[in-house]
């Protein structure tokens, strides 16, 4: 099985931005933890991440043509206005879960409104990076299914 980890605008800036929203860890950190579960898992996890929306709407594009078994996307500050990226999403098949290291209802009123959620298959936020380990096993069970 192959899953697809998308990170958009300054997630390569963890660990150095916000510390006391995003934490400590780095975003080399972040890959190690999708490394590991990649090995225990007995799966593929590849990461891409982007700070230019065309970017991601091109790598979302290339994994419908590769037939990526799941998708896990934090989009950044492009979740609450990226009709363009959601309508990408909009065209897999495969479950998506969006994932967010904060709590975005807990933060500023512009981050509680998700444009990309709607086509996701589900949403993770406020766990920090656990999150992304969480979304992981969230595709690995709805593909057992």
């Amino acid at each position: 099985m192959k899953i697809l980890v998308i990170n958009g605008p300054n997630l390569n800036f963890l660990g150095i931005r916000e510390k006391g929203i995003y934490g400590t860890k780095d975003f080399n950190h972040l890959l190690g933890l999708l490394e590991e579960k990649a090995k225990v898992a007995d799966i593929i996890i590849e990461t891409f991440q982007s700070n230019s929306e065309g970017e991601i709407i091109d790598r979302i594009q290339k994994a419908y043509h590769d037939k990526v078994e799941g998708i896990i996307i934090n989009p950044g500050a492009y979740t609450h206005y990226s009709y363009a990226i959601r309508d990408a999403l909009a065209s897999i098949t495969a479950p998506i879960i969006e994932v967010h290291i904060s709590n975005i209802h807990q933060r500023e009123e512009f981050r509680h409104v998700s444009v990309t959620a709607p086509v996701c298959t589900g949403q993770i936020a406020g766990l920090g990076l656990q999150g992304y380990l969480l979304a992981v096993d969230a595709i690995l069970n709805i593909q057992a299914q």
